[in-house]
């Protein structure tokens, strides 16, 4: 199978957050680690936070994470001023589309961002909201086998 992401950038601060605004999005969907958090950290880096702080003046944040360690997802609500939903199940759109309906949105208003093809934007193109994959926050310090894995999934993108 075969995936392409509505954009493809490397990091978060590439992306045209006023475009998105402009085109009617309102609803930024965010997968945690690796995306807006370095993984299993439990704490945002600043640059990345004061982002964050800025887009919830145009936009309503949500963090959809996989990871299912309640310890660790209790940490970063406590760093959190938005919502963090954990066990999302991606690329399973349930998640997704409950929350969309309990605010009152519709995938017209969504962007989904993450760092991997298979979870983040196959959960985004099967709810037909617009995609985003960035490199991961922390790509320069992963391990080597981390790094070849992540070469392997993309693999799964088409560019064109």
């Amino acid at each position: 199978m075969f995936l392409k992401p509505d954009y493809n950038v490397e990091k978060l601060e590439d992306i045209d957050f006023s475009k998105l605004k402009e085109s009617g999005k309102s609803v930024l969907f965010f997968d945690l680690d690796s995306t807006i958090m370095p993984s299993n950290s439990g704490a945002y880096l600043p640059k990345t936070k004061k982002l964050l702080d800025e887009l919830q003046k145009d936009f309503t944040i949500v963090v959809l994470s996989n990871n299912t360690k309640q310890s660790y997802i209790d940490k970063v609500r406590l760093e959190s001023n938005f919502e963090v939903i954990s066990n999302a199940k991606k690329p399973d759109t349930k998640v997704m589309f409950e929350y969309l309906k309990k605010i009152g949105k519709t995938v017209n208003d969504a962007v989904i961002i993450g760092d991997r093809p298979l979870t983040d934007i196959l959960c985004g193109k099967r709810a037909c909201v617009t995609t985003i994959l960035v490199d991961s926050i922390t790509k320069d310090k992963e391990n080597r086998i981390v790094r070849f894995a992540r070469w392997l999934e993309r693999l799964t993108i088409i560019y064109k």
